[in-house]
């Protein structure tokens, strides 16, 4: 790389105070295995470091990748060019995607110099492990201030005690800077009074928020009014009942993917998804596999969600796998191929994103004659549909768990085994896990997801509460990856 083009996007010695960091530092942190920073783990042969560390180290490098190739992007000269391109190694790009790709795979070690040198920066200014990013890098007010809208119109008492509401809503599209992104829906946000998590990354962004509908609705006009989410139109945006309070707060971060499946998405790409359809039409599909009954053995009707969300609700003949997590998904294809070869595969999941990158991920085996999925997901389908082939709760991330369309109830208590699909969370202190319990149930004092945990609720304390466990001792009764036969 060329000397004129390192002070063009980043010059140590210009912008740098004095080196405090020991080179052992520098050394132990380009070994981190930075493909997996999301998932907070390092290679087990390399020594462990904080989370505001790898967060320091995940944002140093996003950085020095963005500069990276916006130093290569130059304007159009005329009205007749392509608005914009990217020149790198005598090579011309016209789309962002590509030129991604190739800096990725030819500058990763110059790339890789200049996080080092960010980094430097960074903790020159870092007195404690606290992370303090967003003023590492100073931007123009306007590069935030100019997507916030003007709420002076706006009594401050509508935005915040009006009827609230709840939006689910994602998008796929190449960001060039995430982390300015970042900052922006965190202002965005913290404008409106709004609470929930956004995700974002490269790939896009994945949020679900809640506030007064005075409040969701100038959010909407923000994100529409956006550049960056021109595509993006008002029925993207999912609306339940719900508020600020469906959220115990505000989570805006990057991220390696916008929805966790745990596979690079440079290698399986959401532009590899399935065929979209509309409600109206996965509402036909489902309804001629139904009417097949058992004949039908050419078509699979597959939930893409975990157990404890199809477990409370779920579509007429469904295969619902029993994972715990979308990043076994993957895991969970690769085991059961056979199981897909030569069918039509229809896909469905809460909101429509799970299914874009899950059923690339099935395309990418090349092994079904055909993939679909539900535009939407299975929110938007209720909404057409809220008697239709989908029976039960619609399970969500939030203090709701679950919203109701129907009146059904498919689920029961875990122990009596009467009908009841409201989770509760364990009332063991170190247990995540969610749990059916009826009323009657919890009155006697069942109110643990397990016999494990039971037992524990009712032993006297030693010492300090330990910390929570996103996982149960009872989940290692289970397959992680279930081995299914249609």
């Amino acid at each position: 790389m060329s000397s004129d083009i390192k002070t063009s996007w980043f010059d140590p010695a210009r912008n740098m105070s004095a080196d405090t960091v020991a080179s052992q530092n520098i050394t132990a942190f380009r070994e981190l295995d930075v493909e997996n920073l999301t998932q907070c783990t390092v290679k087990q042969t390399k020594p462990t470091f904080s989370a505001s560390l790898r967060k320091h180290y995940t944002y140093a490098k996003r950085w020095a990748f963005s500069t990276y190739v916006a130093s290569k992007k130059t304007t159009a000269l005329s009205e007749t060019d392509c608005p914009c391109t990217w020149h790198c190694c005598g090579q011309v790009f016209e789309d962002s995607g590509s030129v991604h790709k190739h800096i990725s795979s030819t500058h990763n070690a110059e790339v890789l110099k200049h996080t080092e040198a960010i980094l430097k920066l960074i903790l020159s200014g870092v007195e404690d492990e606290s992370p303090a990013l967003e003023s590492s890098r100073e931007q123009e007010p306007g590069d935030v201030s100019r997507w916030i809208p003007d709420t002076a119109h706006v009594d401050e008492e509508h935005l915040v005690k009006s009827p609230g509401e709840v939006l689910l809503f994602y998008c796929y599209t190449q960001l060039p800077d995430p982390q300015l992104i970042c900052t922006w829906q965190k202002a965005l946000c913290q404008k409106l009074h709004l609470t929930g998590k956004v995700r974002v990354a490269v790939e896009g962004i994945n949020g679900t928020v809640g506030g007064t509908k005075v409040a969701t609705s100038l959010y909407i006009q923000a994100m529409l009014s956006h550049p960056i989410f021109r595509t993006m139109v008002p029925e993207d945006f999912k609306r339940s009942e719900g508020g600020a309070d469906s959220f115990t707060d505000l989570k805006v971060g990057l991220y390696k993917e916008i929805v966790p499946m745990g596979v690079d998405p440079d290698t399986v790409s959401f532009r590899q998804a399935g065929v979209h359809l509309e409600p109206e039409e996965f509402h036909k599909e489902v309804e001629i596999l139904l009417s097949k009954g058992d004949s039908c053995n050419d078509t699979i009707l597959l939930d893409c969600r975990n157990f404890y969300e199809s477990k409370i609700g779920q579509f007429s003949k469904c295969l619902a796998p029993d994972i715990r997590k979308f990043s076994y998904f993957p895991d969970y294809v690769d085991k059961n191929l056979e199981l897909f070869r030569d069918k039509k595969v229809l896909m469905y999941c809460t909101g429509g994103i799970r299914c874009e990158r899950g059923s690339a991920y099935l395309r990418s085996k090349d092994v079904c004659k055909e993939v679909y999925q539900l535009k939407g997901g299975i929110h938007k389908y209720l909404e057409h549909y809220p008697d239709g082939f989908y029976r039960g709760k619609l399970f969500v991330f939030d203090e709701r768990y679950a919203i109701s369309f129907n009146g059904d109830i498919i689920s029961d208590c875990r122990y009596c085994g009467a009908p009841w699909d409201q989770y509760q969370l364990c009332s063991t202190r170190l247990c995540c896990q969610l749990v059916l319990s009826c009323p009657s149930c919890r009155q006697h004092g069942r109110t643990a997801c397990c016999p494990t945990c039971q037992r524990k609720e009712g032993a006297p304390g030693d010492g300090p509460p330990a910390p929570l466990k996103e996982e149960c001792e009872c989940t290692n009764t289970r397959p992680r990856i279930p081995q299914d036969a249609l």
